[in-house]
């Protein structure tokens, strides 16, 4: 069984967004999402964590073109139109410690990997171990799982840092193959371990 972190390890931080303004105009981000402050409570110490013993935050934000040109069959199913390019519901959520400079990565379907240029930022970070939290397990937090391992990274997800639809609840213990460990609350990183080279 491969160590908790192998390697370099990198945070990514799926799909918590949100302007937090009842007053912007219209649907936006993730549908049928509750509790989304009750997750970056349990979100926000992992991002600490991280970024206190130097392991890179990589955030992901789904977004899509005015014309609807990029949702391709994801409306066929239960979702509407959401994440237009634009709308304050779009952007990371401000309670999160996004900061100019951290590493974003818009994606247009599920996986973070899939027509986004985040194979090249995790190549040239040199990482081994994906930690990943965020919105939804059982949606695009389950295809990013899925394709990194794929891509034969180390796979992990946050105990605490997730949430599911409604109806549709997966754990992390209940993510594909027994490849995913859960990790705590908190992720425990050794930055002597972090290679550059």
């Amino acid at each position: 069984m491969p160590a908790f972190i192998e390697g370099n390890p990198v945070l990514i931080v799926i799909d918590i967004m949100g302007s937090s303004d009842p007053n912007d105009p219209g649907p936006s981000g993730i549908p049928y999402m509750g509790g989304q402050e009750q997750l970056i409570d349990r979100t926000l110490p992992v991002i600490e964590a991280a970024k206190a013993n130097d392991v890179p935050v990589v955030y992901i934000i789904e977004v899509h073109r005015p014309d609807h040109i990029d949702f391709g069959r994801e409306l066929e199913g239960s979702e509407d139109v959401h994440c237009i390019e634009g709308h304050p519901g779009t952007r990371i959520h401000p309670r999160l410690p996004y900061r100019q400079g951290d590493y974003l990565i818009p994606k247009r379907r599920y996986s973070a990997f899939f027509g986004t240029d985040l194979e090249i930022l995790l190549k040239g970070l040199k990482v081994d171990t994906l930690i990943l939290c965020g919105e939804l397990t059982d949606v695009c937090v389950h295809y990013t799982f899925v394709d990194a391992h794929q891509h034969n990274y180390y796979t992990r997800v946050s105990k605490t840092a997730w949430e599911a639809l409604p109806g549709r609840h997966m754990t992390p213990r209940s993510m594909p193959w027994n490849t995913c460990r859960p990790v705590p609350a908190v992720p425990i990183v050794r930055p002597s371990t972090r290679s550059t080279a």
